[in-house]
């Protein structure tokens, strides 16, 4: 298998197997970070994912049948957005059963940074039907035996990964809650989500693409489907005037290539701002050719499409591509911590500065619109409550506010948001925007912008958690409007927080310049030092500026990359103690 590699990865991964999360342009900032993001996504790159295998089965249905028993049918559908139903899955119908469990199953993708509402519906399929096939069938001639819903990620946080609901019927309603049966679902992920191989990679003597300077390379891997141009699956980070580079390990799910003798295509680009980089060459191997690479200590020169006549031929270069190291492991997944019973346990801090504007006047970031439309805070509020409510059992929130003078007090940096002397939590995500419309009520704007307390104080309960050994993750949500004023502090403080269970997620709100703020995001930046000098062991902060644009929300893009932060954090923990 080669020699194993570090912990300090440098590609993203699916949810299942290891740390999400681009470690691009490092030597160029959030610029390259943003350029080579929207490059990938050009191409097809929209993040990856588990996949998921659900099992349904039913009990106590109403019975149908004057002579037998029902005859029961499911059909599977995913909720969009907009609150349509798409069928995604049938089962097969069960003859005679008012118990049936279905052995036709159905695999979908698990995306953890959204909701993914499901609907099943039981149908009874009568004697005349029964010679035609399943997906020709016409629901609205069959009787409707009942329905149930839930998200996917209800499914998954459970220990069994089971859940049992109760069905239901529109316009009915019987003496007990479970007068038209039940249907219990059962998710299982996919073995091929647990298996992984981490690779460093190498080139030599790449042709330089830049004029005042040497290329700025790195390196994208991806799929070659049947139709279509192939579809990006990880990249490395950004390595800056560098011909000889040597990445830091890149890891590739099997799930995502099905087995090692699907073809990769390497393609080695020259990094340019204006996400129109260089392509200096390619390779196409499979995983088996790349492991025989590192097992001969032999390189593969990269190729470079060139034009002769009306066509284009692969021209050879001197470039050449190394396996430095490849390793395959089976290894535990994020969605296995979550059923072993760790939880995520959401903080959320919110800007009370000046620089917001008047509470009571329809410009300010903290205006509450009477028609009922969020602001920016209780979006970023509602956007994350939505997703991370699945994985705390509780629903207790700690919620501060900073950057205010409560009632006849001085500027406080870390208040609790319910005004209560001594306890942070509310209940549910309601509370949290039940505590901050109150505190509009209740505080004056006041200033400056300073983040190390309320970093200080999340860090104090993650610490604590893991003294009293509890299986939680902490996620401190911070939503703010300027640009920090306590930036050294705030680095100190983050830099003692990585070694603790927790993420640091940063939502800009309003048009302020927010170039400081990249700096606290590894991503986009160099890794952080703190004032004594110590590095940060990993990336825990991602910061993003809130833009309404298409369906998906900078919540749920600052989210697609916590399980790897959250697998980061274990593969740290668990190597400390074996050590």
């Amino acid at each position: 298998m080669g020699n194993c590699c570090s912990d300090a990865v440098g590609g993203k991964h699916a949810v299942g197997g290891g740390p999400a999360g681009f470690n691009n342009g490092r030597g160029r900032g959030a610029e390259a970070n943003e350029a080579v993001n929207q490059f990938l996504r050009s191409r097809g790159y929209y993040g990856l994912f588990s996949q998921i295998e659900l099992s349904l089965s039913a009990s106590n249905l109403r019975n149908r049948d004057e002579v037998s028993k029902s005859d029961p049918m499911a059909v599977v559908y995913a909720k969009r957005r907009d609150g349509t139903l798409e069928e995604v899955a049938r089962t097969e119908v069960v003859l005679n059963s008012l118990n049936p469990v279905w052995i036709t199953k159905h695999n979908m993708m698990f995306h953890f940074e959204v909701v993914q509402p499901l609907v099943f519906q039981v149908y009874e399929v009568d004697v005349q039907f029964h010679n035609v096939p399943v997906k020709a069938l016409k629901l609205e001639e069959l009787q409707f035996l009942g329905e149930a819903r839930c998200a996917l990620s209800e499914i998954l946080t459970k220990p069994t990964r089971s859940l049992v609901l109760h069905l239901e019927r529109k316009g009915e309603q019987g003496p007990g809650p479970t007068d038209f049966g039940e249907l219990t679902v059962r998710a299982e992920e996919c073995f091929g989500s647990k298996t992984s191989i981490e690779m460093v990679f190498r080139c030599s003597d790449l042709e330089n693409k830049d004029l005042f300077s040497k290329s700025d390379t790195f390196l994208v891997i991806s799929k070659i489907v049947e139709s279509g141009p192939p579809i990006p699956i990880c990249k490395t980070e950004t390595k800056k005037n560098d011909l000889n580079p040597t990445w830091k390990p890149v890891v590739i799910n099997m799930q995502q290539l099905g087995n090692k003798d699907k073809l990769l295509v390497i393609e080695c680009f020259n990094f340019n701002t204006n996400g129109k980089h260089d392509l200096i060459g390619k390779v196409q191997q499979s995983l088996s050719s790349l492991e025989d690479l590192q097992k001969s200590q032999s390189g593969e020169n990269l190729l470079i499409p060139t034009a002769v006549g009306h066509n284009y031929e692969n021209k050879v270069t001197k470039g050449q591509l190394f396996v430095e190291q490849y390793c395959e492991s089976e290894q535990s997944t994020f969605l296995d911590y979550i059923a072993s019973g760790y939880e995520l346990k959401l903080m959320v801090a919110i800007d009370f500065t000046a620089s917001n504007g008047n509470p009571r006047l329809p410009d300010s970031l903290h205006y509450i619109d009477p028609s009922g439309r969020p602001n920016a805070y209780q979006r970023a509020i509602l956007d994350m409550g939505e997703v991370l409510q699945f994985y705390d059992t509780d629903k207790r929130f700690p919620a501060w506010g900073f950057g205010a003078r409560p009632i006849d007090g001085p500027v406080s940096h870390c208040f609790n948001l319910n005004g209560s002397t001594y306890q942070a939590e509310v209940e549910g995500i309601q509370g949290i925007l039940s505590a901050y419309m109150s505190a509009l009520q209740n505080v004056s704007l006041a200033g400056p912008t300073l983040f190390g307390h309320v970093i200080n104080t999340a860090s104090l309960m993650a610490s604590e958690s893991v003294i009293q050994n509890r299986q939680k993750y902490f996620i401190l949500l911070i939503i703010t409007d300027g640009v920090i004023t306590d930036l050294q502090e705030t680095k100190d403080a983050i830099v003692k927080a990585t070694d603790l269970p927790l993420s640091i997620l940063i939502v800009g709100v309003g048009g302020a310049d927010f170039k400081e703020m990249e700096i606290l995001d590894a991503d986009k930046g160099e890794r952080l030092e703190s004032s004594t000098g110590r590095i940060a062991s990993r990336d825990i902060v991602q910061f993003m500026k809130d833009v309404q644009n298409g369906e998906i929300s900078v919540v749920h893009s600052l989210l697609a990359e916590l399980p790897g932060q959250f697998m980061s954090y274990m593969r740290s923990r668990n190597s400390s103690q074996h050590n």
